[in-house]
């Protein structure tokens, strides 16, 4: 009798562990995200007192748990009324807070920018920098929508005093995973 009940403990025993999954799951089998998605673009341009707007694609690539980077081309010519357009040409480090669906982020870029007259039909080229931040939301395993995204741009070299032009984009992306 006492041999089964040892043996019928010993058994609710390795039920109980195998139903409460005891065992850990590793923490670095989360493979490299990496996604590409498009945007609505409406900046301030700094230069008129009318906001532009135009299209951007971006793509981020997830290094590590926290860390991976972000390259961003916006081109914000589509819609302007005070005939100029602004595009950029990012890439930079950024970081991810992962709260469930919900991702904010924040990151520095660095990279071109390019300044464009539409009448005369005319461009000019600076080295520029980024500061921004944002939101996406996970919707479904591959697809996320940005429900924000917030770059503060310096072109310190567009004389006579530089442009800070403040961009508000949204949008959605595809992960591959």
């Amino acid at each position: 009798m006492k041999r089964i009940v040892h043996i019928g403990s010993f058994t609710c025993l390795l039920w109980a562990a195998y139903s409460a999954h005891a065992q850990a799951v590793p923490t670095a089998e989360r493979s490299r995200a990496v996604q590409i998605g498009a945007t609505w673009s409406v900046a301030n341009p700094d230069y008129a007192p009318h906001k532009i707007q135009g299209i951007s694609i971006y793509g981020t690539y997830d290094l590590l748990h926290n860390w991976g980077i972000e390259g961003a081309v916006h081109r914000v010519s589509a819609i302007t009324p005070a005939q100029i357009g602004e595009d950029s040409y990012l890439l930079g480090p950024r970081y991810v807070f992962r709260f469930g669906r919900y991702t904010p982020y924040g990151k520095a870029l660095f990279g071109l920018g390019r300044f464009k007259y539409t009448i005369p039909n005319t461009a000019y080229s600076y080295k520029i920098y980024a500061f921004g931040g944002g939101v996406d939301v996970h919707a479904s395993e591959h697809f996320k929508i940005r429900a924000i995204d917030v770059e503060y741009q310096e072109w310190p070299s567009y004389q006579p005093h530089g442009l800070t032009p403040m961009m508000v984009s949204f949008g959605a992306a595809y992960a591959f995973r």
